[in-house]
């Protein structure tokens, strides 16, 4: 990871992690893939926030790694999972930060879903 560059988020490219005291619920294929108390969520910039979910939280089972890889230089390396449950809309649907860049490492370990790949991320207060 050195030979990437590292950007610490800052006024021009704000990122902030509050704990969500909601209930999260995501589903793929009319099966529960997560649900938690204790998601993350991530603000970043102009993107609409994010839930991160502690994989504890997570049914690993239904989540099958690829080697989709992608890099962040706000957040760093990521890699991607399937759900084959959900079908060929499923693929590469969730990501995680693994060793996060420092700046956010509260989400490292943590499963983020794509809201288009899943059949719904839903957030019960």
């Amino acid at each position: 990871m050195a030979d990437k560059p590292v950007k610490i988020p800052g006024p021009d490219h704000p990122i902030t992690i509050t704990p969500n005291p909601a209930r999260i619920v995501v589903t793929a294929g009319g099966r529960t893939v997560a649900d938690t108390r204790r998601a993350l969520t991530l603000h970043e910039a102009v993107y609409p926030p994010v839930h991160y979910v502690p994989r504890q939280d997570a049914d690993m089972t239904l989540l099958e790694r690829t080697a989709h890889t992608t890099y962040c230089p706000y957040k760093g390396d990521c890699t991607y999972y399937s759900i084959p449950a959900g079908g060929e809309r499923a693929t590469d649907a969730v990501w995680s930060y693994e060793s996060p860049h420092p700046a956010v490492a509260q989400i490292a370990g943590y499963l983020a879903f794509y809201p288009d790949r899943v059949d719904a991320i839903r957030e019960m207060r």
